[in-house]
């Protein structure tokens, strides 16, 4: 297994994860215009994604954005986009991952916004500050 900084060069193993990522909890698929803009914020830094590839083959992956936080009055990441292919999961990769990905995003604190269903999985992963509800804004 193989810990790495996802960027453009993957984009067929990142939609590829996000696609099933999507389809797993009932969300729409991703659209080309969808990607196209993702792929445009890979390129500026406005997300990090991580992954773990196996065999060259993304397996896993994650995203921080980074955002000043006064958490701790530094970078803070909100952390997003957390999925392993399901024959990977249950074999220590989802710690190892988020381990990876705050050490090489540079940020002080993460943050994560979940379902009730998993919030045991995230505390177990070592997001065990509760700060409270998240709540999106659309127009």
């Amino acid at each position: 297994m193989e810990y790495i900084r996802i960027t453009n060069d993957s984009m067929d193993g990142l939609k590829a994860l996000h696609i099933s990522y999507k389809q797993e909890i009932g969300e729409e698929t991703p659209t080309d215009k969808n990607f196209a803009s993702l792929s445009e914020a890979i390129k500026k830094g406005q997300i990090l994604f991580y992954g773990c590839a196996d065999e060259g083959r993304l397996i896993a992956c994650c995203s921080i954005t980074p955002t000043y936080s006064t958490f701790n009055y530094q970078t803070g990441g909100v952390f997003e986009d957390f999925y392993i292919v399901p024959e990977y999961r249950h074999k220590g990769i989802a710690r190892q991952l988020v381990r990876f990905a705050y050490q090489e995003s540079g940020v002080g604190s993460l943050t994560v916004g979940c379902a009730d269903c998993d919030i045991k999985m995230y505390q177990s992963l070592g997001f065990t500050i509760s700060l409270g509800n998240l709540f999106a804004f659309e127009s």
